[in-house]
């Protein structure tokens, strides 16, 4: 039996997208046919919060988002990606780089333009920097909201606290491997009202069901013990899918906003929206927490 895709708040913003969102670094690099037919089955699934990705062929979403779909969903472009203005912050970057997306998407407006992984605060919150220009844009109606994705819990409260930040995504902080940052900027973003993305679920491919690397986990994490490795054991002999208990886990997290996925193909799109809504037992969770000493909606 399964649960659909609930409904959630996006902090102050006016945006209620629906809890399992769509990322797009890996759809790409494919035929154009397939990459449209996986955007456009995500959203028939009700994956209406749709991440895209400046330089990965942004014109496939705008042609799989033709015919009436760009209405029915909210669309998230980012600045600092394009291969051609690469962590290219300045005014000049930061305008081309929306205005090429929004030609691509074939759209007006964008629902929110995420600043994307700055190496400092400096060159995009400087006078006329990329703050600033996403902030005349917003006035000039081509971008309603503006948010950040950057891993810094430090730079995510700089941004926070600047008060012209709306949404907050952040990633492998929020999983059944990690969560610190539920002491940092969870509460935070609560306190502003701030909406907030939690990106790569699956550990960036740790806790999909293929067995972990040891040795690889070992050598990331080396005052730790290989816990993507003992939790893919423990869901082998239990008859467990880890992909569905680590998606749902997230799905659980305190924030006002979305849990955000990234798959590669339309087989991926259906595994990850089974993963969101397959029933999971409250004994299948109690063995697990017990086990491993997490507890969700913490």
């Amino acid at each position: 039996m399964s649960q659909k895709l609930e409904t959630r708040r996006m902090g102050r913003t006016e945006m209620r997208p629906n809890a399992l969102a769509l990322g797009a670094a890996w759809i790409y690099g494919r035929a154009d046919a397939e990459v449209i037919k996986a955007i456009q089955r995500a959203i028939e699934l009700g994956m209406n919060y749709i991440d895209t990705y400046p330089g990965h062929a942004e014109h496939l979403w705008g042609e799989a988002l033709s015919g009436g779909l760009r209405e029915k969903i909210y669309l998230q472009a980012k600045v600092g990606t394009h291969p051609e203005r690469r962590k290219d912050f300045s005014a000049d970057g930061t305008r081309w780089s929306v205005t090429n997306s929004l030609k691509d998407f074939r759209t007006n407006y964008l629902d929110t333009v995420l600043i994307h992984d700055p190496l400092d605060m400096e060159s995009i919150l400087d006078k006329g920097r990329a703050l600033d220009t996403l902030l005349e844009m917003k006035e000039e109606g081509l971008i309603r909201n503006i948010g950040a994705g950057v891993r810094s819990h430090e730079f995510h409260k700089t941004l926070i606290e600047t008060g012209h930040i709306d949404i907050i995504l952040t990633f492998l902080d929020y999983t059944l491997l990690s969560q610190t940052v539920a002491q940092t900027t969870l509460p935070l973003a609560r306190e502003h009202d701030v909406g907030i993305i939690l990106a790569s679920p699956l550990g960036m491919g740790s806790l999909t069901g293929t067995e972990p690397n040891v040795e690889d986990e070992r050598r990331r994490n080396p005052n730790t013990e290989p816990k993507a490795y003992a939790m893919w054991k423990w869901c082998q002999e239990q008859d467990v899918n880890i992909r569905h208990l680590a998606l749902q886990f997230c799905l659980a997290a305190p924030i006002d906003g979305v849990v955000m996925f990234g798959p590669a193909n339309i087989e991926q799109v259906e595994d990850g929206y089974e993963a969101a809504t397959t029933d999971i037992s409250e004994e299948t969770w109690q063995a697990f927490e017990a086990e491993f000493g997490i507890k969700r909606g913490m």
